[in-house]
């Protein structure tokens, strides 16, 4: 049903392509994060929720095919569906069916509870094709609840400087405003990276706290007391001039091995991911009942091997991703 090609993963009775990283005429994307949604492709088929964000990344001018979760569609001779990946913001899994076979691409998923995206469907099928980016035992995710209570404390323990919390852009930064709703109701100042996105967020009916861009605040303010969220690539950059002796975290599923923090140069680490931990992973794969299982980026060894003593039939695909910790 799915085999691998130099643009990407090709469904050859649909001839279409699933988040390819070259141009191809037809590209069905999972979500919209850059390693998933790339320029130059003909014709776009995305889930609703999902276009205003790639409209914002991938331009206007491209054509655009959006549809509802679990609303079918028919490319050539397969059936073709979307069911929510709980990854973030319009993020999908594809379904695909072709002469009574039913496969599924999960592209990035997780379990856990999210109040700034819907959550994950079970879909069942003969063929998964399952995401690993953490694939290994160590990997166990607290609740998001939780996590948005320590970064609450955090923020709170230091009220004499800025609080600047690195995290991807898209999805991580917005879970962190919808997670921390419960704890205050103060602006919270963000990368203009961060607040572009944000915005089509709240367009979607996301209850998130209200942000600001720094650059409108007054140029002496100092931000002490402040949480500032920004992404990764501003750390350490001319843009953290503006900021006197900030406390400094990173918000990444990475933070869950010893030394990433350190080595990335925080102060502070949360654990707070948007893919499935091992646990998760394992009981995904259990739930769709799938006697064939792909597994794509990631830690591949060690789950293939847990797996095939299952019983399950598991083969690789090797797919191009960038920037993987930062999306993570």
């Amino acid at each position: 049903m799915i085999e691998l090609r130099k643009e990407g993963l090709y469904c050859p009775a649909g001839d279409f392509y699933i988040d390819p990283w070259l141009p191809v005429n037809q590209a069905v994307i999972s979500h919209a994060h850059g390693d998933h949604a790339r320029f130059g492709s003909k014709e776009y088929y995305c889930v609703d929720k999902c276009l205003p964000i790639l409209k914002q990344r991938l331009g206007d001018e491209n054509i655009f095919h959006p549809k509802s979760y679990r609303e079918p569609f028919q490319l050539k001779n397969t059936k073709v569906s979307f069911h929510s990946a709980g990854h973030i913001l319009g993020s999908a899994q594809i379904r695909i069916e072709h002469n009574n076979q039913v496969w599924v691409f999960s592209g990035d998923y997780k379990r856990g509870h999210d109040p700034s995206c819907d959550a994950f469907e079970v879909v069942p099928c003969d063929t998964f094709v399952s995401e690993c980016t953490f694939g290994l035992p160590i990997y166990k995710w607290e609740d998001g609840h939780a996590i948005g209570k320590k970064i609450f404390d955090w923020w709170q323990s230091d009220q004499d400087r800025p609080s600047l919390l690195f995290c991807y852009a898209l999805g991580k930064a917005q879970r962190i405003l919808a997670e921390l709703k419960d704890f205050t109701d103060k602006t919270i100042y963000v990368h203009g990276a961060v607040e572009s996105l944000t915005k089509i967020y709240r367009n979607a009916g996301i209850k998130m706290l209200p942000t600001q861009v720094i650059t409108e605040k007054e140029k002496n303010y100092n931000f002490n007391g402040d949480l500032i969220l920004a992404p990764p690539s501003a750390h350490r950059s001319l843009w953290m001039k503006r900021f006197k002796a900030p406390q400094t975290a990173f918000a990444s599923g990475w933070m869950q091995v010893r030394g990433t923090r350190r080595r990335k140069g925080y102060e502070k680490g949360f654990v707070l991911s948007d893919h499935a931990d091992w646990s998760q992973l394992n009981e995904t794969i259990k739930q769709t009942r799938a006697k064939t299982v792909y597994l794509t980026h990631g830690k591949t060894d060690v789950l293939q091997r847990y797996l095939t003593e299952q019983g399950l039939t598991v083969k690789l695909f090797q797919t191009q991703f960038d920037d993987i910790e930062d999306a993570s």
